[in-house]
């Protein structure tokens, strides 16, 4: 999108002057201005070549990097409180809960469970435990998927978090927007760092 309307930008720019002159005036600074369009040509085609040759490498890696920069996983007991599991998801500013019994992950409790199966279903959250309306035993996923693998399985099976699980043991949770922020983190920076290129040479 952003070398679609430099592009446009450019080429404007480049023909105004032309609407305005005559046939050999037009002659003259097409022949001209020949290296300088297809200098223009180049840059953006180099611009959406390096754009998409990234991205693709970044589908292409482990979820281990990912959750190598998150922050704690937050979890609660099967006992705890529906409305102390929403507190809880509010003030971490998170949209989703693992429900533990000692070492092992039975349940995800989610936004959409809370909506669902508490208020729709006119629970009272304060004595309904977590166990009664979380999802269990939720789909989980290894360390070793691919950032592509997750995002089929997000947009295939609507899931929007997906238990990373290692031996047993649950390494992070990875949601729909931590996968859209790591492909589209750096692009727009790395699109403007060769656009600078080009003007200083």
């Amino acid at each position: 999108k952003l070398s679609c309307i430099s592009g446009t930008g450019i080429s404007l720019a480049l023909l105004a002057p032309v609407v305005f002159a005559s046939q050999e005036e037009v002659q003259a600074m097409i022949v001209g201005k020949l290296p300088l369009y297809g200098f223009i040509l180049f840059l953006i085609v180099i611009i959406i070549s390096v754009y998409f040759m990234r991205l693709r490498d970044k589908r292409r890696a482990p979820l281990g990097r990912l959750f190598g920069e998150r922050e704690a996983i937050h979890s609660v007991g099967p006992d705890t409180p529906v409305a102390e599991c929403v507190r809880t998801m509010s003030a971490e500013k998170i949209g989703a809960l693992i429900v533990m019994d000692g070492g092992r992950l039975i349940g995800i409790f989610t936004e959409r469970d809370a909506l669902n199966r508490v208020l729709a279903a006119g629970l009272d959250p304060v004595s309904t435990k977590i166990s009664a309306v979380m999802t269990k035993d939720p789909f989980c996923i290894p360390p070793g998927t691919t950032v592509d693998e997750a995002m089929t399985l997000v947009t295939k099976r609507r899931f929007r978090h997906l238990p990373i699980v290692e031996n047993g043991k649950v390494l992070a949770v990875i949601s729909s927007g931590d996968l859209t922020h790591w492909l589209v983190k750096d692009q727009v920076g790395e699109v403007q760092q060769l656009v600078d290129l080009a003007a200083r040479s």
